[in-house]
C-alpha cells in the first residue's frame, strides 16, 4: 500500500529537487569561472610568478654569495692586519736591535777613545814628571856646585871690604859694596 504523501513532504521533496536543480545551474554557471581562474592561474604562474620567483631566487643566491664573500674580505683582511702588525712588530725590534747596537758601538769607541786619552795623558804626565825631576836635580847641583863659590865670594868680600865711617843722619853704619 501506498501512501499517500502529505502536503509537507510535497514541499520537502519539491524543495530539496529544486535546491538540488538550483545548485546544478550554479555549478555550471560557476564552470566557466572556474576555467577562466584556472587559466589565469597558469598563465600567471608561467608569465609572472616563475620569472618572478626566479629573480628572487637569484637576488638570495647574489646576497648570500655576496655576504660570504664579504666576510672572506673581511677575514683576508684581519688577517692582513695581524700580518702588518707582525711585520712591524719585527720592523720595531729590529730598529731597535741595530740602535742598540750602534750605540753600543759608539759607547765602546767613546771608552776606547778615553782609554787611550787617560794612556798618553798618564804618559805625559809620567814624561813631564821625570823631566821636571830631572830639572830639578840639575837645578841642585848647579846650585849646589854654585853655593860654595858664591859663599865664599860673600865671605871674601866681606872680609876684604873696610869698615865705612858712620854717616851723620842715617843711624847705623852702612857698608859699601864694591
Amino acid at each position: 500500500m501506498q501512501r499517500r504523501a502529505t502536503r509537507s513532504e510535497f514541499w520537502r521533496h519539491n524543495s530539496m529537487q529544486s535546491i538540488g536543480h538550483q545548485l546544478g545551474e550554479l555549478f555550471l554557471q560557476a564552470v566557466p569561472t572556474v576555467l577562466i581562474i584556472l587559466f589565469f592561474y597558469f598563465i600567471l604562474r608561467a608569465v609572472f610568478f616563475k620569472p618572478l620567483l626566479q629573480v628572487m631566487a637569484d637576488r638570495e643566491a647574489r646576497t648570500v654569495g655576496a655576504q660570504k664573500a664579504a666576510e672572506a674580505a673581511q677575514a683576508a683582511a684581519g688577517d692582513k692586519v695581524k700580518e702588518y702588525q707582525n711585520a712591524l712588530r719585527q720592523a720595531r725590534a729590529q730598529v731597535y736591535a741595530e740602535q742598540e747596537a750602534a750605540r753600543k758601538k759608539v759607547l765602546d769607541e767613546r771608552a776606547a777613545q778615553l782609554k787611550d786619552a787617560r794612556m798618553k795623558a798618564s804618559g805625559e804626565v809620567s814624561a813631564a814628571k821625570e823631566r821636571i825631576a830631572a830639572e830639578l836635580a840639575a837645578a841642585r847641583r848647579e846650585v849646589e856646585a854654585t853655593v860654595a863659590l858664591l859663599s865664599a865670594e860673600i865671605a871674601r868680600r866681606i872680609l876684604q871690604a873696610p869698615p865705612a865711617p858712620p854717616r851723620p843722619g842715617r843711624g847705623a853704619p852702612a857698608r859699601e859694596a864694591r
